[in-house]
């Protein structure tokens, strides 16, 4: 008896109560250090799954270490030493019966030690030992539990599900056992990825609950899970359960009203939902929260189409002292968003530039789709930049002499006294700086040459920005800058028309007054206001396309293809351009659908688009005859990604011949260069890219062309072919395509 009661005392007050210790130390800087991604559904247990190798120790070495070994141990590689020294040291087995009633506690130790440490196959055998050896009631209770929640982690669902049934068959069971059990049996359907049973169990968990915050986080999972199910009411009703839990804590309180206002519709009172957002914004407490508030407030006046005042509140959230980087991503790709619906591609661009820099995982399907939207923009900011340059230079060609001289005569005025009320201001700002820095009594020096330099004073930085203009020109911000092909976008591309440089290039800042400058730099050869009319309703063609067929942006597509119709195109162009109308105002518009599509019919009976519009069901999807130019283009790339060269350069040639003077035959005469260099070799290559440059040296495929030449060239003289996006081998072997046309 003797014996007994010594090896429990010091079990209990001596090795297990410092192993304890250990666990809930360790276990409370988990769940303080666990970060709970509230923009998704949360898990529902807080604990990261890591794969890692674990060493395998030997009990028994653990059992030489030395007591100062032992004290230096901390967390959970503690508490598992401790338990195992119980096990090892005062364990009394006499008779196959454990006289010492601590032991079981020991095990239970062990295995939940085990279990944190995600070595979920000896964190079960330890469970199971108590099972099969020890009777006490509430410690196999609770043992059941882990054993259930080890089994999930091991995806054993269906054992863990049997074992949690018998348990709560006991009507006798405590609280805490149930709301446990119920908790880990949502766990279990959760694994299943079955929703009904989870909230079903969920429910059960929060109606037995004892512990708060186990209470807090299964009421936010429920109103996440019922929201998922489109089921608003119950969702509100269990994040206001929460809102009105005074003891949750606050991280979950806080977000239950985020994540209420998430449920706004319009049946809720605007007001009201502004009122409460606005009251936590102005709360302290929520500085950490600013970001996520201010997301929130400017979704729902997106909602009610206040985009002004969702711009400020969406600034505010990316500028909030702890902002959170996915909350800036968020944000910053709403901006995007709104950028992009008002046509502000450039900016939209530079707003999705930022979330893609913020992003840690790339490959997420939210960061894949953005990437895609941006590449895209590439080619929409380089076309809406030449259809506005082409107006603009047009429109002024367009003018008499006098208007001419009128028109720049004005702007240099204006620029003069912009000029000259900046140069006051300048001034003002160069002499409250001096006098502020002369207060100073010290380094007299920095007094009078301080305030000059622009980078010290935000006011006067416009100054810096035209001193650097009149040095370098325009320059977009980007690696290299200092290079002389750097200058305009145009040049950047590989443009080679001369009006159309032209009008890209910096204005001369020494002669910004000349008024001669200007009116020389207007095109007057009519060769010259051809081939940029030509390149300015080109342009407008492939942004309806773009609109239409990239973005789904069908009412910018009709006003671009609407426009461009305005302009005079080439004959070749109206068919088409009316196909794609009808096509594109069938999403909005019917009756205007309806009378391009009368017009195509009408006035061209006998071509593939009256075919198509007339006969859609006969329309054969292997019948060139009955098919657009770019499906067949789709389809004879289809070909050279499965290597028939010989195949795509026929059906190429074809192709050119077929649809002879529409916009798609530089890439059909690309696309069959590029067969040629699989059949014939590296020289009829270059004479066939070289056609596509000289042919088509304006679009897309015949920079591309020049690129390929310039590349060769290098080459030959040695030198390191610089190859933008693409390996060497990709661009040599591979013609450029956009990926919806491979994945057709």
């Amino acid at each position: 008896m003797v014996n007994r009661s010594f090896h429990s005392v010091t079990t209990k007050y001596n090795v297990l109560y410092n192993g304890q210790v250990a666990f809930d130390q360790e276990k409370k800087q988990i769940d303080d250090n666990y970060n709970d991604n509230f923009w998704l559904r949360l898990p529902i247990e807080p604990l990261k799954i890591v794969e890692k190798e674990i060493a395998i120790t030997d009990l028994s070495d653990k059992e030489t270490k030395k007591e100062d070994e032992e004290e230096a141990l901390e967390g959970f590689e503690k508490a598992e030493q401790k338990a195992i020294k119980a096990i090892q040291k005062h364990s009394m087995k006499i008779a196959n019966i454990e006289r010492n009633k601590q032991i079981d506690d020991a095990y239970l130790l062990l295995g939940k030690t085990r279990y944190y440490q995600q070595r979920f196959v000896p964190a079960l055998e330890a469970f199971n030992f108590i099972l099969g050896n020890y009777t006490d009631l509430p410690l196999r209770d609770e043992t059941k539990i882990w054993q259930a929640k080890t089994l999930v982690r091991l995806q054993n669902e269906k054992l863990a599900t049997e074992t949690l049934d018998i348990l709560l068959k006991d009507d006798t069971l405590p609280l805490s056992i149930i709301e446990n059990a119920y908790t880990t049996k949502a766990m279990v359907y959760e694994s299943l990825d079955s929703t009904e049973a989870i909230i079903k169990n969920l429910n059960q968990a929060v109606l037995y609950s004892v512990n708060k915050k186990l209470k807090a986080r299964n009421l936010f999972i429920l109103g996440q899970l019922y929201r998922e199910q489109n089921n608003i009411d119950s969702s509100n009703i269990a994040f206001e359960k929460l809102i009105n839990f005074r003891r949750a804590p606050y991280r979950y309180k806080i977000h239950a009203q985020i994540d209420r206002a998430k449920n706004y519709a319009s049946s809720d009172s605007t007001a009201l939902v502004f009122k409460t957002l606005n009251k936590l914004i102005k709360d302290r407490d929520n500085r950490p929260y600013l970001d996520e508030l201010y997301y929130q407030k400017a979704l729902i006046e997106i909602q009610n189409d206040s985009i002004d005042a969702a711009v400020v509140n969406l600034n505010n959230s990316i500028h909030t002292n702890e902002a959170k980087p996915f909350q800036q991503e968020l944000s910053y790709e709403a901006l995007g968003s709104i950028n992009f619906e008002k046509a502000n591609f450039k900016l939209a661009g530079a707003y999705y530039d930022s979330v893609l820099q913020l992003a840690n995982n790339r490959n997420t399907k939210r960061i894949r789709r953005l990437a895609r939207v941006r590449k895209s923009l590439d080619e929409v900011i380089l076309f809406e930049g030449i259809s506005h340059v082409g107006d603009s230079i047009l429109t002024i060609a367009a003018m008499s002499k006098e208007e001419q001289t009128a028109f720049y005569q004005k702007y240099i005025d204006e620029l003069k006294l912009k000029d000259e009320e900046a140069k006051k201001k300048l001034e003002r700002e160069e002499e409250i700086l001096t006098s502020g820095f002369g207060n100073l009594n010290s380094n007299d020096d920095v007094a009078s040459t301080g305030g000059t330099f622009y980078f010290y004073n935000v006011q006067v930085e416009g100054f810096g920005q035209q001193e650097f203009k009149k040095i370098w020109g325009n320059r977009i911000l980007e690696d290299n800058w200092r290079l002389s092909d750097k200058q305009s976008l145009i040049d950047n591309n590989g443009t080679n028309d001369i009006a159309l440089a032209a009008a890209q290039t910096p204005v001369d800042e020494s002669k910004r007054y000349d008024l001669d400058y200007y009116l020389n730099g207007i095109p007057t050869e009519q060769t010259a206001i051809d081939s940029l009319s030509s390149i300015r309703n080109n342009a407008y063609y492939q942004l309806g396309l773009i609109y239409k067929e990239q973005f789904k942006e069908y009412q910018l597509a009709a006003d671009r293809l609407e426009k461009l119709l305005t302009l005079s195109p080439k004959e070749n162009l109206i068919l088409p351009i009316k196909y794609h109308l009808h096509k594109i105002y069938a999403n909005f518009d019917v009756e205007k659908s309806n009378k391009f599509k009368e017009e195509v019919v009408t006035n061209y009976p006998d071509s593939r688009y009256a075919t198509i519009i007339l006969n859609p069901d006969e329309v054969s999807a292997y019948d060139s005859k009955v098919k657009t130019p770019e499906d067949i283009y789709n389809e004879i790339y289809c070909r050279y990604d499965f290597q028939h060269y010989e195949e795509v350069y026929l059906r190429s040639e074809k192709a050119v011949q077929q649809f002879k003077d529409l916009p798609i035959i530089p890439k059909f005469e690309l696309l069959k260069a590029y067969a040629v260099k699989q059949t014939k070799g590296i020289d009829a290559f270059k004479k066939a890219i070289d056609f596509v440059a000289l042919s088509y040296p304006n679009t897309v495929e015949g920079k591309h062309a020049i690129k390929l030449l310039n590349d060769i060239e290098g080459a030959a003289a040695g030198k390191t072919p610089k190859l933008e996006g693409a390996t060497e081998k990709e661009n040599m072997n591979t013609p450029p395509v956009k990926k919806k046309n491979r994945e057709k």
